[in-house]
């Protein structure tokens, strides 16, 4: 008898076989969430820095709007092409693994450079530690910025987890910018609604707070290492295709006549390869598309630079909510956010009703809303403009004439247009635009119009002195048994911070005290002085506002952003006038939906 056991084992195993032969279903990588979670952390570094850079540079390091724009695009310019180096680095010498690893310590000691150059206390060169800080963040942003996608798709088994993969990029872009819009809601608030060291904002906090994440995705990554997929490096396409065009265009030079060819890549194949040639050239041919990119970019990187300046000039003030002017960034990825499963289920298959189903009609629809919205940025500077502080140029000089008493004056005077005027208690004069080259003195005599035993004025020849490019300002007060026209030169440009700004003119004989108490938060600063007195201007913040004069509630009043404000108190042998708090420009326009909009157009794209 022939022992069959051992003949059916194979058919038995065949089977078996067969069973296990079909496409294994494997699990989802471990290593992924270590991954995600770096880039989310990196991420919020490096927006949150952006956010607040600009505003950083300008109000801390004194530079001007366009020196400051200056270097905002320069370091973000450097990013991009840091990108190139590090891939070239991971790929050719020391792997992707490495790459993130030692770069992201480069970058970790960059945001530690910037953060301890903003404490003031510490008395560094706050320059000189920004601009070191920045070319270390940009070498190190950039340099890890092509690496970590990559390194993700290398912890996948192709074809087997092709779904997983899919995936994986639509969790690293959600990750992306959930940090992004994590660290631009954030950041704002540190910077303006902590104080620190004495001042009004906390730039340290606003910094130091990324900085930590940073440190934080470091050791994430450092923690997943036993899970990782690590590749040694096999060189980089970039440094291949470079060599391949490179071959290409000098054996061209030499064969041309001799050995002439279909495409002038061809004359690299020999080298390097039919292969490699004919993807290069495939890849030329897409690069077509990417020749509108960099205008596109250009202007939309402006949210961190001339959009925010811009935003400083508006009212973000919706209500319940007031907007910082570097939180307008975060409507973009906040939109995005919003848009990924909407494109889907929603915007892909209406566009399809209208014929636009291929990736080219897409980019070419996006780029026609990417248009409309600096169109409407166009729109909002217009509008804009017309809020804008009238500051005296060349040839111009200002005049203003406040007055603190319980009288109505009349003034004859030879100033231009202005011959004659009255000019009520506790009113303002305003002239803008006087013609004056040097200095210019006016000639006028004032002459009371009453009521009240204290108006009398001896109707005597006075002067108003007013120089080229200045604004100058008169305050009538009391003085002795009579009145006096104090000068002072003025200043009603907004403030760099868009907040209100006020000062008060003190009329009094006696000791006043003035109190503001902001009315959401009870905070108080008190404005006094005995006698007659014009204070420095003082910035606030905008809210409604209780103010006391000798701890009597005399008046309530909302200070609107980008408003300039006058408050006068005045007494007379005793007996305190009703304050008046005089706005003297025009507000904030109220554009921050409008901002909105052009923003969310751009998101589409």
């Amino acid at each position: 008898m022939v022992d069959t056991s051992k003949e059916e084992a194979p058919a038995a195993t065949q089977e078996v076989g067969d069973i296990e032969g079909e496409p294994k279903k494997l699990k989802y990588p471990r290593a992924i969430p270590f991954i995600i979670s770096n880039e989310f952390c990196e991420r919020f570094n490096y927006y949150g820095m952006r956010t607040v850079l600009v505003l950083y540079l300008t109000r801390k390091l004194d530079f001007d709007d366009d020196t400051a724009t200056v270097l905002y695009h320069t370091f973000t310019t450097l990013v991009y092409f840091m990108c190139v180096i590090g891939a070239i680095i991971a790929d050719s010498w020391l792997g992707k693994f490495r790459t993130i690893l030692y770069l992201s310590i480069v970058y970790t000691i960059g945001s530690g450079c910037i953060t301890l150059g903003a404490i003031p206390t510490w008395d560094l060169d706050a320059r000189a530690m920004t601009i070191a800080g920045l070319l270390l963040i940009a070498f190190g942003s950039g340099g890890i910025k092509p690496c970590v996608a990559a390194f993700g798709g290398e912890q996948f088994k192709l074809p087997e987890q092709a779904k997983y993969l899919a995936l994986f990029f639509s969790m690293f872009y959600f990750a992306v910018n959930s940090g992004s819009f994590v660290s631009t809601m954030v950041t704002p608030i540190l910077r303006e609604d902590v104080k620190c060291f004495d001042d009004d904002d906390c730039f340290p906090l606003a910094f130091g707070v990324p900085g930590v994440l940073m440190v934080i995705s470091i050791i994430i990554f450092i923690i997943g290492k036993p899970l990782y997929k690590i590749s040694a490096p096999a060189g980089n396409m970039f440094v291949k295709v470079s060599k391949c065009i490179w071959t290409a265009i000098r054996t061209r030079s030499r064969e041309k006549s001799i050995n002439p060819r279909e495409h002038w890549l061809d004359y690299s194949e020999k080298r390097w390869g039919r292969q490699l040639v004919d993807e290069t050239r495939i890849l030329l041919n897409v690069l077509k598309l990417y020749i509108p990119l960099p205008v596109f970019w250009a202007l939309f990187d402006q949210q961190g630079s001339r959009w925010t300046f811009q935003a400083t000039r508006m009212d973000g003030d919706l209500g319940f909510w007031t907007i910082k002017p570097d939180q307008m960034q975060v409507i973009n990825p906040l939109l995005i956010l919003v848009f990924i499963p909407l494109y889907e289920v929603a915007f892909y298959p209406l566009l399809s009703l209208i014929g636009i189903r291929r990736p080219l009609q897409k980019l070419t629809l996006g780029g026609i809303f990417a248009g409309l919205a600096f169109v409407i940025s166009t729109i909002v500077e217009i509008q804009l403009e017309s809020t804008y502080a009238v500051m005296p140029k060349a040839g111009e000089a200002q005049l203003r004439i406040f007055n603190g008493m319980p009288c109505d004056y009349r003034i004859q005077s030879n100033i231009p247009e202005h011959a004659d005027f009255t000019l009520k208690s506790m009113s303002m004069f305003e002239e803008k635009y006087l013609n004056v080259k040097g200095s210019a003195t006016y000639t006028y005599t004032l002459s009371s119009t009453g009521p009240g035993p204290n108006c009398v004025v001896a109707e005597e020849q006075r002067t108003f002195v007013v120089d080229e490019e200045k604004q100058l300002s008169y305050f009538i007060r009391k003085q002795d048994s009579g009145i006096s026209l104090l000068r002072y030169e003025d200043d009603t440009e907004k403030s760099s911070k868009g907040y209100p700004v006020f000062r008060v003119l003190g009329n009094t004989a006696t000791n006043r005290t003035v109190v503001f108490r902001d009315i959401d938060s009870s905070d108080a600063f008190d404005r006094h002085k005995n006698g007659s007195y014009v204070y420095d201007r003082v910035e606030s913040y905008p809210s409604d506002y209780e103010i006391y004069v000798d701890g009597e509630l005399t008046l309530t009043y909302t200070m609107r952003l980008g408003g300039v404000y006058a408050f006068i108190v005045s007494d007379i042998d005793g007996m305190l006038f009703c304050p008046l708090l005089k706005r003297i420009n025009n507000l904030h326009t109220q554009l921050a939906l409008w901002m909105v909009a052009y923003l969310r157009r751009t998101a589409i794209l």
